[in-house]
């Protein structure tokens, strides 16, 4: 009998102990995850109480506040449809988006000590204030982005290489968020073309030729003495009884010249000497195949998991099941203009409280080593061929050296989408930037344009 007794003392013991770290487990480490989660009724309450906090772009203009309205709190979005996938809404009947559901926290001022604050502020009988987010974003050229795009279905990118800062995150089509209730079924029409939809990051296309920047990377790694050595192109290369084609017959040409005329038959032709272990390993220090932390979610690019000798070929030149987000050819393209070294990229820049008191600062990190700096270089003087003689000439500035690689990705929904990646200025960047136009055909004749705008209107500032 006693023995019984103890077995069962011992197995309450052990239950109650559960059930004590289960709960200090709920209260102490889940429970501000669990508090902010979208789907808890109780944020809706918290909501109708709260001044929720501004959002400002990099220069303290307005992209979203709080005004009074009947005694209620009403949200505005000074920029409309330009930053509306970013900032994204607030709506009692659809929810929340964009930065205002993936920092709910900080807007809501209950995250930290201004959860203790805005107690206090409700016991007093005052109105709870949220913090204020202040973004990487650059809300003009953000707009002129948007205006770019115009309409199309695409999206523009822009980092700082430098920092991995965000300076546009562009996504067309796009909404009104002021408008969202009444025009909510337009929106989720058919024919509106996913406005919604972030595509800058959640948007993931074949990358068509400026994937080639990976596989040379790849390839130089491997033999540095491929700059010196002399390419054939007749136009297609046999691989294992298929026939993978160029656009043209491009003859007898050196490194720089296969990367200014985009040159299949040799980045193939290099991917399969490298190998598809070297190739994927590649693409995984630039970011493929790994989730990213950012302040928005953000869609995993990726590289087919078993590379035969054909698929290798194919995914060399973008093509084949090879998938990536614009977001992510941009940090591509941002690594090589920085050295080899890819920064971890971010939008949230810091949080203040409501008084203006800095409650957290974003610090730039490297997030990994991608290359050499050798490397980087020589692929930095390809681009730069290819923007001075090459297939990105309508990319090219006055006085302003730009470095660039076009892409026109053949796709299963009609027309190649338009690619162009592309950093300035080659000698010192300062901006790097990838555009994607949805069945527009050749980049360097659609997407070329619009990045040059975004260029020049960074570098004038």
């Amino acid at each position: 009998m006693k023995t019984e007794v103890r077995r069962l003392a011992l197995a309450t013991g052990v239950f109650f102990v559960i059930l004590i770290v289960y709960l200090t487990y709920i209260q102490a480490i889940a429970g501000e995850r669990l508090y902010l989660n979208p789907l808890n009724p109780r944020l809706y309450l918290v909501e109708q109480q709260t001044e929720r906090g501004t959002i400002y772009d990099r220069a303290g203009r307005v992209l979203a506040q709080t005004v009074g309205n009947q005694g209620r709190f009403q949200r505005q979005y000074p920029y409309g449809p330009a930053a509306a996938q970013v900032v994204g809404y607030v709506s009692e009947r659809f929810g929340s988006s964009g930065l205002e559901a993936s920092r709910d926290g900080d807007l809501l001022g209950l995250t930290g000590w201004q959860h203790l604050v805005n107690k206090g502020r409700r016991l007093l009988g005052q109105a709870a204030r949220g913090s204020n987010l202040y973004l990487t974003l650059d809300a003009d050229l953000q707009r002129l982005a948007t205006s770019l795009l115009a309409g199309r279905r695409g999206a523009v990118v822009a980092l700082d290489p430098r920092t991995g800062a965000v300076l546009v995150l562009a996504s067309s089509p796009t909404f009104d968020p002021n408008r969202l209730e009444e025009e909510w079924q337009r929106i989720n029409s058919p024919g509106a073309g996913s406005p919604l939809l972030n595509r800058a990051i959640q948007g993931l296309y074949p990358p068509g030729s400026i994937m080639k920047l990976v596989t040379a990377t790849a390839a130089l790694e491997t033999d540095p003495g491929i700059l010196q050595r002399d390419f054939y192109c007749p136009g297609y290369l046999e691989i294992q009884g298929w026939k993978l084609t160029c656009p043209r017959p491009h003859g007898h040409l050196n490194f720089q010249q296969a990367m200014m005329y985009s040159c299949n038959v040799t980045f193939a032709t290099l991917a399969l000497e490298a190998g598809a272990d070297k190739f994927k390993e590649t693409a995984a220090l630039y970011g493929f195949d790994k989730p990213l932390k950012f302040d928005l979610p953000v869609e995993e690019s990726r590289v087919p998991g078993r590379l035969d000798t054909s698929a290798l070929a194919e995914s060399s030149i973008g093509q084949g099941a090879v998938l990536a987000t614009p977001l992510q050819m941009a940090m591509v393209t941002a690594a090589i203009a920085n050295k080899g070294i890819l920064m971890q990229p971010y939008l949230v820049d810091k949080v203040t409280a409501a008084g203006g008191r800095l409650l957290w600062e974003a610090v730039p990190r490297p997030l990994r080593l991608v290359t050499g700096v050798k490397v980087a270089a020589d692929i930095k003087e390809a681009m730069v061929a290819t923007v001075n003689g090459g297939t990105a000439t309508a990319a090219s500035l006055a006085g302003i050296q730009v470095a660039a690689k076009t892409g026109s990705a053949q796709n299963p929904g009609g027309e190649a989408h338009a690619w162009l990646v592309a950093f300035a200025p080659a000698e010192e960047p300062r901006i790097a930037v990838a555009v994607v136009v949805e069945n527009a055909g050749a980049g360097g004749v659609v997407a070329a344009p619009i990045a040059r705008e975004i260029l020049a209107a960074a570098l004038r500032r």
